[in-house]
């Protein structure tokens, strides 16, 4: 794999673990209790484990997807 194309995943896949972990913390914050929002924002492997038993499926596979590309992509 070249260069660029590396740096291209890296770039795309910790975007979308970014984008998707904040949507987790506002949808958290927005549901009983609001204090997991704040608290998933900061202790960051919460968010997806929370965003599941919210039933916040998409944005959980999102996040753990992003994760896991990003992780091999490093290598």
């Amino acid at each position: 794999m070249s260069d660029t194309t590396s740096f291209a995943v890296l770039l795309v896949s910790f975007a979308t673990l970014v984008t998707a972990h904040v949507t987790i913390a506002y949808g958290l914050a927005r549901r009983a209790p609001w204090w997991r929002g704040p608290v998933a924002l900061v202790v960051v492997l919460l968010a997806p484990y929370w965003a599941l038993r919210a039933r916040m499926h998409v944005r959980a596979a999102a996040w753990i997807v992003g994760a896991v590309v990003y992780l091999i992509a490093r290598r």
